[in-house]
């Protein structure tokens, strides 16, 4: 049913609930996952994938440290990094690329947190045609 699972990650500690919860999905399911990241600080909005930034350098060590604990577990994984605005890059990574499944953890923001801060989960719901699983966060 989900042979590829799109998982995003903030690089926050709200990753963790939606890592944990998808790897026990993949394995039930045979699911491949592809780990995204979207670096947005401006140095990578500036320069997209040219940037060369200790966030950046930052970036891709995280990634490759969640793909070794989805690899450790027996599930194949790779990573993406984008750049730019995280909503639209999450959308246009879906649309570009095939995947049954696209998995995100939320902050659990409050109707004022997300009028202030966004909501990237929300953004991506409303663009997509994927099915989406949102799975809250540690607080």
């Amino acid at each position: 049913m989900y042979k590829t699972i799109l998982v995003t990650l903030d690089g926050t500690k709200t990753d963790r609930a939606i890592v944990e919860h998808i790897k026990p999905l993949a394995l039930m399911m045979g699911s491949r996952i592809t780990l995204l990241h979207v670096a947005d600080g401006w140095a990578a909005r500036l320069f997209g994938p040219d940037a060369v930034s200790p966030e950046v350098s930052d970036d891709r060590a995280y990634l490759e440290n969640v793909r070794a604990g989805f690899t450790a577990a027996g599930i194949p994984a790779e990573t993406a990094l984008a750049f730019g605005e995280p909503a639209r890059e999450i959308v246009r990574w879906v649309r570009q690329n095939r995947c049954d499944l696209v998995a995100m953890s939320t902050h659990g923001h409050r109707f004022l947190g997300d009028l202030f801060l966004g909501s990237t989960a929300r953004q991506v719901r409303h663009s997509i045609s994927t099915p989406l699983l949102l799975v809250r966060g540690e607080r």
